[in-house]
């Protein structure tokens, strides 16, 4: 149904059911299944690596070391960038 609206599994607010980052936080794939961050497919939260495309899908936070599935590319624990930048 166009214009329904799914809370962001990051922060809660409302963000559009195909949104590719949540307008509220920024942090990607906010609503619906979780996705690869190299080729889309559907992953589940725990796989060591994407079925689709063989990705490794774990991350360490280079921040505060906390080892997570990505999510939007920020560290659930301390909100830094998983990819070393300020």
């Amino acid at each position: 149904m166009p214009g329904y609206k799914h809370p962001c599994r990051y922060c809660g607010e409302l963000a559009d059911a195909d949104a590719q980052v949540c307008p509220a936080c920024g942090k990607a794939n906010p609503c619906g299944d979780l996705k690869c961050p190299k080729c889309r497919a559907s992953v589940k939260e725990g796989w060591k690596v994407c079925a689709a495309c063989g990705l490794k899908l774990g991350a360490v936070c280079p921040a505060c070391g906390a080892e997570q599935f990505p999510t939007g590319g920020v560290c659930v624990k301390c909100g830094k960038s998983l990819k070393g930048e300020k």
